[in-house]
């Protein structure tokens, strides 16, 4: 509200005609005191929301912060998952493809080499069924042409005898229906063809045979018949044992190649499966990596948008201090100029025109001492040289003739000045000691809670690596008490198997001495007559069957506890060899990880050492804080109340002055204001 507003509304408030209890310069004064105690509140609240607030915006860009440095440690996590699972769906993808060529070049080979087979056994069938044809042919014709040999007449008897070769014979034989004409074509080719080879053969020794091979005897023609069917059985067997060594070669390929093909499409399964699964694990990996992208950017805007709204509210926070403070210096500027301007003119417009020196100083006096009583009561000597320079200038009116009720005033007036002044000067240091003292403390216990965490983690880690570094030694400990233990054992198995060796070698002896002396004793009693044999000799052998019994159960005893002893050092032997390798890892892991430990106790103690040094300066700032701000004699709210308290006694203090009384010695009074009824019309 404008000054000029202030003192319409001041003037506004006042009646027609009458005298009121206060001037509308004291209602102005009042109107802008309680207009900056007002401003002076809000600033207090704004400044109580924006503490808040900041402190919102400190926690909420923390967790940001944190939310961001998770993120991206989960991107690049699920990058390094998707970068391995590609480079596994790589590896598998060619593995598959290469046995699914190497099946596949299987399979092929096992259709050629069954089509070969196939090829194989129909040329060993058509070969068989036709040296099968050809045997039977010639044994039947050299059957019937050795009966028709050996009968005594006949004119096929007379043909054959008088066939110079086969093809003659094979032709009496046809005409005298004994064979067709094709079985016989079908033989003279296979003998010419056998002829032709021996030619061949006789050809590459000693020349051309004699045209005499194939002449005359029935024994040459039925030879030779014999001959060439030998040589078609061998042709026969030959091609049999072809076809049986190609058959089983054939199997074992087919087989070979089955297997291959049996555990390729094993090795194609688990590979299908170890893809199926890294591409599932890619899958989840890329949307993983999707969300926690998104998720990232999210936090990153947020964090953004955060930063700048937070900036924003700074400044507009900022913007409305200083405009409040521009306001309440106004104020202040406008009390002052109208208490130190106002009292002739307020004094001549709203006064009395003449005023009894004695009335008007008795009517003063009552506020002299309403201060002092204020004065003592709130213990302050401010109050207490208002009242005695009140007092001094009544006393000085008196002589001179001025107006002690105007002194007086001004007076009162300046010290409430004065007193909102500091006020307000006090409001303001408190809200910066409030903003700084809040702001530093805050600060404290974060670096405090920040030093606390780092402590633990170092106490953490620090007794984590002397835990394992105990447990190192307790493991080192234990393998030297092992090796101890084991090089004894061993010597203890020695030393039990050098006694077991020496005793039951007694033992064996002395059983092999008691068992030969039994049997001389028993053939020589057995020899004797039968009361020599109930005698002594039958003691001794009684007591020597008893000893050779103890010997043998004494041998049997021994060696199953030997072999007690064997299998429990095997077993421990064999104990030893996993517990060592097993301490000894743990040894290893337990002082790589205590190492890492030590690292991160090293790192951990230079960062608190950079938090703690922050502390000690946020520490020292903060006590320089309390000093200015704190170290005073009295609490801002007592001080506050206080003034207060003497601002409200000087107000009441202005109303003790009797305006009413000195009105009526007036000899002209004016009862209304200049200009009210105009005031009053325009309004």
């Amino acid at each position: 509200m404008s000054v000029p507003s202030v003192f319409l509304v001041a003037l506004m408030a006042f009646p027609q005609a009458g005298a009121t209890e206060a001037s509308p310069i004291e209602k102005i004064v009042e109107m802008v005191s309680d207009l900056q105690a007002k401003v002076i509140s809000e600033g207090n609240d704004a400044q109580k929301v924006y503490d808040e607030y900041s402190e919102w915006c400190s926690d909420r860009s923390t967790k940001l912060g944190f939310e961001i440095k998770t993120g991206k440690a989960d991107v690049a996590e699920y990058k390094a998952t998707i970068e391995e699972e590609v480079a596994t769906i790589g590896a598998l993808e060619a593995k598959i493809e290469e046995i699914s060529s190497d099946i596949q070049k299987d399979e092929a080979d096992v259709a050629a080499a069954t089509k070969i087979r196939e090829r194989e056994a129909a040329d060993f069938a058509a070969e068989q069924s036709e040296l099968n044809q050809v045997i039977s042919m010639l044994e039947r014709a050299t059957s019937i042409l050795s009966k028709e040999m050996a009968k005594s007449g006949g004119g096929s008897m007379l043909q054959l005898k008088s066939a110079g070769s086969i093809a003659e014979a094979l032709g009496a034989m046809v005409q005298a229906s004994v064979l067709s004409t094709a079985d016989a074509s079908r033989l003279t080719a296979l003998v010419q063809t056998s002829q032709d080879s021996s030619d061949s053969d006789s050809d590459s020794e000693s020349g051309a045979p004699s045209a005499a091979v194939y002449e005359g005897q029935s024994g040459g023609i039925v030879g030779t018949l014999e001959g060439l069917t030998e040589k078609a059985q061998a042709q026969l067997d030959s091609a049999r044992k072809a076809e049986r060594t190609s058959l089983q070669n054939f199997e074992m390929l087919k087989q070979s190649l089955t297997d291959e093909i049996k555990f390729a499409n094993d090795d194609m399964t688990a590979a299908k499966k170890d893809l199926a699964e890294a591409q599932e694990g890619n899958a989840n990996a890329q949307g993983g990596l999707q969300a926690a992208s998104t998720e990232l950017a999210d936090d990153v805007a947020t964090k953004s948008t955060l930063h700048h709204d937070c900036m924003n509210a700074a400044e507009e926070f900022e913007l409305a201090t200083k405009s409040r403070g521009e306001e309440l210096n106004a104020l202040a500027t406008a009390k002052k100029a109208i208490v130190a301007s106002t009292g002739g003119a307020a004094g001549q417009s709203y006064g009395f025109n003449q005023v009894s020196l004695l009335q008007l100083s008795e009517g003063a006096t009552p506020a002299v001492r309403f201060v002092r009583d204020l004065a003592r009561k709130s213990n302050s000597a401010a109050l207490a040289q208002l009242a005695s320079r009140m007092a001094s200038a009544i006393k000085l009116s008196d002589g001179s003739g001025q107006d002690p009720f105007a002194k007086v005033k001004g007076l009162i007036t300046e010290m409430l000045a004065t007193l909102e002044s500091e006020a307000e000067a006090d409001a303001t240091q408190k809200a910066y000691c409030d903003k700084e003292l809040s702001e530093t403390a805050a600060k404290k216990e974060d670096l405090t809670t920040a030093s606390h965490k780092l402590s633990t983690k170092i106490a953490q880690a620090k007794a984590g690596s002397a835990k394992l570094k105990e447990q190192v030694a307790t493991l080192q400990n234990e393998l030297a008490s092992m090796a101890k233990s084991r090089a004894a054992a061993d010597q203890l198995r020695v030393q039990e198997k050098a006694i077991f060796d020496k005793n039951s070698a007694e033992m064996k002896q002395g059983v092999e001495g008691v068992q030969t002396a039994l049997s001389v004793l028993k053939e020589y009693y057995a020899k004797g007559e039968e009361a020599a044999a109930e005698g002594a000799g039958s003691g001794i052998i009684g007591l020597l069957e008893v000893v050779e019994s103890d010997f043998s159960k004494g041998l049997v005893e021994m060696t199953g506890q030997e072999e007690g002893a064997v299998a429990d050092y095997q077993a421990y032997v064999k104990q030893d060899q996993i517990d060592v390798p097993s301490k000894g890892q743990d040894v290893k892991y337990k002082t790589k990880e205590a190492a890492g430990l030590d690292k991160t106790v090293s790192e951990l103690s230079g960062d608190l050492s950079s938090v703690t040094n922050e502390l000690a300066a946020v520490t020292s700032g903060l006590d320089k804080l309390k000093e200015m701000c704190v170290a005073k004699a009295s609490p801002y709210e007592e001080r506050a109340a206080r003034r207060q308290s003497d601002i409200a006694g000087l107000k009441e203090a202005m109303t003790t002055i009797p305006e009413g009384e000195a009105a009526l010695v007036q000899t002209s009074v004016t009862h209304t204001l200049r200009g009210s009824k105009q005031l009053h019309l325009a309004a």
